[in-house]
């Protein structure tokens, strides 16, 4: 029964393959779509997600092609985009019909799939790729690294020969007692300019200190020291390494869900190691600092001189920042306390 449906719009009806027109009407119905005589003799019917409007252009007629291939003519445009706004083709109801389980389905496999690479496979990589990794190609991303950041940030150190002298004969106290020995590790003095107070540690055993930390520790060599050896516990254990390829995984993996996102990965295996080196997880730092502790024990130096560093972080840089789920390195008064502890624990062994 059409008595019971609602008029769309009235026009001409063709049947498949036929230029023969009869004079019809669209009706709506319970979802469907339905095309009757003017004696309410049905046409044609189809659900309202399967049949296909024609644009609206001017005032041209527009077109409704059903399942069978018939088709529905009306110059009645007003209505009909009355009725696609209503509620018809671009109402809640079309969308429903429109939505395809299978595509939500997918989105979320590939989501799910993305966080286990991201979670159980990515690491697996990185550490596989750490160890086919030649020297070599740490030397050529440290000195890639180096160049950029003196090109950008840093200037020659304005410390004296002497100074030099003093604070690289500690570290080679320490660096002795470190995997590969002190001939492993080079001491490199800069301004840090807007890098500001600041040490890092390049993957191929580089280690940079600034003028502005060392004025930070005001004469506090152990403290710087301390900082030093902290430096080294991070080549020891690859961090930075380890950190530039799992950054290029995480660009790979965009690349792979994404599609290609340009020279991302590029920049990050060249421009972006310098400044990767200068970032570690929580897991990393928090390793380094025990490291750190390790080596002044072994010379003989004060094991927690790197507590006072953070100490100094808290009175004059103002951090007195804690771990929250959202920080990517543990606060400063955090890993003082660490520290101590992991001394203490040494003290009784």
């Amino acid at each position: 029964m059409v008595s019971d449906a609602e008029t769309i719009a009235k026009g001409e009806w063709y049947p498949p393959h036929s230029s023969g027109s009869v004079p019809a009407r669209l009706l709506s119905r319970g979802g469907r779509l339905l095309a009757v005589t003017e004696e309410d003799v049905a046409l044609s019917d189809s659900a309202a997600g399967e049949l296909s409007f024609t644009p609206r252009v001017g005032s041209i007629p527009r077109r409704a092609v059903f399942a069978d291939g018939s088709v529905f003519e009306s110059s009645e445009n007003d209505a009909i985009d009355a009725f696609l706004r209503g509620g018809g083709r671009s109402g809640w109801v079309h969308r429903l019909e429109e939505f395809h389980p299978r595509i939500f389905v997918f989105a979320v496999a590939v989501v799910l799939l993305a966080v286990a690479i991201y979670r159980y496979a990515l690491p697996a990589l990185v550490e596989v790729a750490i160890f086919v990794t030649p020297p070599v190609v740490s030397e050529v991303m440290s000195r890639g690294a180096l160049n950029t950041l003196d090109t950008t940030a840093l200037s020659p150190s304005h410390l004296t020969a002497v100074r030099q002298a003093e604070i690289a004969g500690r570290f080679n106290q320490v660096a002795a007692n470190a995997e590969g020995g002190a001939n492993r590790y080079v001491m490199n003095f800069r301004d840090g300019g807007m890098i500001g107070p600041n040490a890092f540690a390049l993957p191929d055993g580089n280690i940079v200190i600034t003028d502005q930390l060392v004025e930070l520790a005001g004469g506090d060599d152990e403290m710087i020291t301390g900082v030093l050896a902290h430096e080294l516990g991070h080549v020891e254990h690859k961090h930075s390494l380890r950190q530039l390829y799992r950054a290029a995984g995480v660009a790979g993996l965009v690349m792979l869900i994404a599609g290609d996102v340009g020279s991302g990965v590029e920049d990050i295996l060249t421009q972006g190691g310098g400044l990767l080196a200068l970032s570690y997880s929580r897991s990393a730092e928090a390793e380094a600092d025990r490291r750190s502790v390790e080596l002044m024990r072994k010379a003989g130096m004060d094991p927690v001189a790197i507590a006072r560093f953070f100490d100094v972080l808290e009175a004059k840089l103002g951090d007195h920042s804690r771990t929250s789920m959202l920080s990517t390195h543990p606060g400063s008064p955090e890993r003082k306390q660490a520290v101590l502890e992991y001394d203490r624990i040494l003290r009784q062994d």
